[in-house]
């Protein structure tokens, strides 16, 4: 925290002050809802930021991935549906 408080260059009196200001500028109900609100923005980013990634390694793990010929399978091709099952009771 101290290092966030050097980074913006404010000083303990300042970040009294600016807090005091909030305050009076907004009222002790507003703030705990701008907190939630900008709780679930940054969540938001994270989870789409998240996404992002994901998709990206995916795609870069399918291109690397080498690609083998499809197995001779016994499906046969929608033009030549199979007979259908019967069952003897």
């Amino acid at each position: 925290m101290n290092a966030m408080l050097a980074i913006l260059g404010l000083s303990g009196t300042e970040l009294i002050i600016v807090l005091v200001a909030i305050l009076v500028l907004f009222g002790a109900k507003r703030i705990p809802e701008f907190a939630k609100g900008l709780g679930k923005g940054i969540n938001e980013f994270k989870k789409a930021s998240r996404e992002v990634t994901d998709s990206m390694e995916n795609e870069s793990a399918a291109a690397a991935a080498p690609k083998t010929p499809p197995a001779n399978t016994t499906a046969q091709s929608p033009a030549h549906p199979a007979p259908p099952e019967t069952k003897v009771i």
